[in-house]
C-alpha cells in the first residue's frame, strides 16, 4: 500500500474498465468473456461478491489465468465473507502470482445481505476500521508480491471516504452522480485512486432506459447505503421512492447510443475519476461482452 501502488495502478489500468456482474455462469463462460474484454482493449475487469455463491478471489484467479495483461479487481470483496487475515492472504497470493494485474476492493456490503448470512450487522465504519487493522496485522504472514497491489474501499459517504483516504490507496464509489465523483476527488486529493463504478445503458429512448435502470432496485433495499449518499447530494425521499425519480435515474445511470454513453462516462473522468468501470444490464456474460465490444471504439478511442 502506498504511492508505488497508486502510480503502478494508474499506469496499468488506463482510463476505462468493465464490470462483469452476472451472478452465476460456468467457468468457461467467464474465461471467454474475460478474453473478449481484454481483446477489446479495456484496462480492467471488476467482479462483485455477496456472501457465498461465487467467491471473488477464486473467480478472479480463473480469469487471471485465462488472460494475459488485463488488471482484475474485486468490486467488492465482502469483508463479512472472510476473516481479515484470509482477505490479506488471498489478495497477496493473486498479486504475487500475477504481478501488477490485481487490485483489491474491500466493502462492508449492506445490512440485508449480512443478516441473510446469519451474521449481525453493526456499524459499517467501525467494522471497516477494525477489519483494516487486522488485515495490516496479517501482512507479515502473507506472500510479498513483487508489484504492490492497491487496496481500495467501497465508499459512498464522507466518513467512509475519509477512512479510505487515511487507510487505503483510494476508493470505489458505485452508481453515483457525477457530482459525487467531484466531491470525492476534492476529499481524497490528487494522490489517491478514485475508480468510479458506473452502470451504462445502451438505449436512446429515455423511458425504456429508465425502466431498465429501475430494475436494478438499488434504491429500494432497506438500509441501502446508496440512500444516505444520495440524500447528502440533495435528493429527497420522493426522488428515492418507486425505484427512483426520473431526475435521480438520469443522474446515476449513463444512457444513450454508443457516442452518448462515451460522453457520459467522460464526465466522470473530467470530474476527477482516475478510471471508470462500466457495467451493463445483460442476462449473461456473452451478451455483456457483445455490448462491451460495441462500446470499445467509443470509450477507448473516441
Amino acid at each position: 500500500m502506498g504511492e508505488d501502488a497508486v502510480l503502478e495502478a494508474r499506469r496499468r489500468l488506463g482510463r476505462i474498465g468493465v464490470g462483469l456482474m452476472t451472478p452465476l455462469a460456468p467457468a468457461e463462460e467467464w474465461r471467454r468473456a474475460a478474453r473478449r474484454v481484454e481483446d477489446a482493449g479495456y484496462g480492467s475487469i471488476w467482479v462483485n461478491e455477496g456472501i457465498g455463491g461465487r467467491e471473488v478471489f477464486t473467480q478472479l484467479g480463473v480469469m487471471l489465468a485465462a488472460t494475459e495483461r488485463i488488471v482484475l479487481g474485486s468490486a467488492i470483496a465482502n469483508l463479512w465473507a472472510r476473516h481479515p487475515a484470509a482477505m490479506q492472504g488471498a489478495a497477496s497470493v493473486l498479486a504475487d502470482a500475477y504481478p501488477g494485474r490485481f487490485a483489491l476492493g474491500v466493502g462492508v456490503s449492506m445490512g440485508a445481505i449480512v443478516e441473510q448470512s446469519g451474521q449481525a450487522w453493526r456499524s459499517p465504519l467501525a467494522r471497516m476500521r477494525g477489519y483494516l487493522d487486522a488485515m495490516d496485522a496479517a501482512v507479515e504472514a502473507a506472500p510479498k508480491p513483487e508489484v504492490p497491489f492497491p487496496r481500495l474501499l467501497a465508499a459512498l459517504g464522507p466518513k467512509m471516504q475519509a477512512l479510505a483516504g487515511e487507510r487505503a490507496d483510494g476508493m470505489l464509489p458505485a452508481m453515483m452522480p457525477v457530482e459525487h465523483t467531484r466531491r470525492a476527488r476534492e476529499l481524497l486529493g490528487p494522490d489517491k485512486l478514485l475508480i468510479a463504478l458506473q452502470p451504462v445503458i445502451l438505449e436512446t429512448d429515455p423511458g425504456k432506459a429508465r425502466a431498465i435502470a429501475r430494475q436494478a432496485g438499488a434504491f429500494s433495499i432497506p438500509g441501502s447505503p446508496y440512500i444516505g449518499a444520495l440524500k447528502k447530494l440533495g435528493f429527497s425521499d420522493a426522488d428515492l421512492a418507486d425505484g427512483g425519480s426520473d431526475e435521480l435515474i438520469d443522474a446515476c445511470f449513463v444512457r444513450g447510443d454508443e457516442a452518448g454513453v462515451a460522453k457520459g462516462v467522460e464526465a466522470y473522468l473530467d470530474a476527477g475519476a482516475d478510471h471508470v468501470c462500466v457495467s451493463v444490464f445483460q442476462p449473461d456474460l456473452a451478451s455483456s461482452a457483445d455490448q462491451f465490444e460495441r462500446l470499445a471504439p467509443y470509450l477507448l478511442h473516441g
